[in-house]
């Protein structure tokens, strides 16, 4: 891996090295370990999250290695320099027609592909649910037993090298048209009710106790979140300003389908 890295380091510096046999395999190398899940963009080691921005590069690098070509996959056809991934079921992945994914994003044993979309470098993990026109951006990274509702965007990173993916952790429920994108992350549990959306500048704030908690970029474990509006002054009046409010949080005492069917019903929120 180290070996990897510094050729995709030196070659990120010096593009010409890509006409090079040696750094040309190495790209090709880091996106089938990508694909088959050897390697990852983000990673948790111990309690916090760690971005390996060389992987990034080396799927940007992947771009100008490849050619155009016509992909003939019945009764579709398209025209691009990226394959499709196609062994699904080696991989124990349900794919509905419709849905597609880009080789060099890993899908785990058990995910279920509704008439959706995976990018490259993007990280789904098992028994995962991407329901209808929901999509998952390059290097995006989506935990274990997660449910993407229909039309959710899940926001992808390649550029800038230092901007973190976006991060939703295990189990946790994406209601429908939610968008979450720059970075975000969405610790483990959490329910994000219909129509919400965080950007890195979105203000989440918990107003289930009472003082108001505000966080930006992060929603806590376990929070049941819905959109909201808070009141900004601007040159020309006061007027409301989208964010996101934790109402409340799913219960330890309870197994993750009975704590979600409780969340919703309890906090009456929307999916």
């Amino acid at each position: 891996m180290q070996n990897l890295q510094k050729l995709v380091e030196e070659a990120w510096e010096e593009r010409h090295l890509l006409d090079f046999k040696e750094y040309f395999e190495a790209i090709q190398t880091v996106i089938m370990k990508l694909d088959n899940g050897e390697l990852r963009v983000a990673e948790r080691v111990g309690d916090r999250w760690h971005v390996n921005d060389w992987i990034k590069k080396a799927v940007i690098l992947y771009f100008p290695i490849r050619e155009m070509q016509e992909i003939d996959n019945k009764p579709f056809v398209y025209h691009d320099k990226m394959k499709l991934k196609t062994n699904y079921k080696e991989l124990g992945v349900r794919v509905v027609p419709g849905a597609s994914a880009r080789y060099g994003a890993y899908l785990a044993k058990g995910v279920i592909m509704m008439p959706s979309y995976v990018n490259i470098g993007a990280y789904v993990g098992e028994g995962t649910m991407v329901d209808t026109w929901a999509t998952v951006g390059s290097c995006a990274q989506i935990g274990k037993h997660v449910h993407l509702s229909g039309g959710v965007g899940i926001g992808g990173v390649l550029e800038p090298i230092q901007a973190a993916p976006v991060i939703i952790e295990d189990n946790v429920f994406v209601g429908s048209r939610v968008i979450v994108v720059e970075g975000v992350h969405v610790e483990s549990e959490a329910v994000l009710g219909a129509n919400v959306v965080l950007t890195a500048s979105t203000k989440i704030i918990d107003v289930s106790g009472t003082e108001p908690i505000e966080y930006k970029g992060r929603v806590p474990a376990r929070s049941v979140v819905i959109p909201g509006t808070y009141t900004k002054k601007f040159p020309a009046g006061e007027y409301q300003v989208p964010c996101a409010l934790i109402i409340g949080k799913r219960k330890d005492s309870t197994d993750k389908k009975t704590s979600l069917n409780d969340a919703l019903r309890d906090h009456n929120v929307a999916v």
